[in-house]
């Protein structure tokens, strides 16, 4: 027998948490001009407390191929995704109607 989840009280196998955390965010994804005008996507408004963040930007940086990090309770990967990172959330099992994109 596994570890049992604190919150739901499901073995971690079974563990529902993180499905329904992620269908209540409400999450905002613009681009932003750095140094030497290199474009950034910021990613915002994603719960750190019940979300795992690293997993979340691994994910992220492998599937477009660039750099990027999380801190402060924000994503930030290089380059401009700004439309794929909605497919790409939404492929993660993010509500659509919980992306916005500015």
């Amino acid at each position: 027998m596994g570890e049992i989840c604190s919150t739901c009280g499901l073995p971690k196998e079974l563990c529902v948490c993180e499905t329904i955390a992620k269908e209540d965010q409400l999450i905002e994804v613009k681009t932003e001009k750095r140094k030497f005008g290199k474009q950034y996507t910021i990613i915002t408004g994603i719960d750190t407390k019940e979300i795992d963040m690293d997993q979340l930007v691994k994910k992220l940086k492998n599937k477009f191929a660039c750099g990027g990090t999380a801190k402060g309770g924000k994503i930030e990967l290089q380059g401009d995704h700004k439309q794929k990172v909605r497919d790409a959330l939404v492929s993660m099992g993010f509500a659509p109607e919980t992306i916005i994109i500015k």
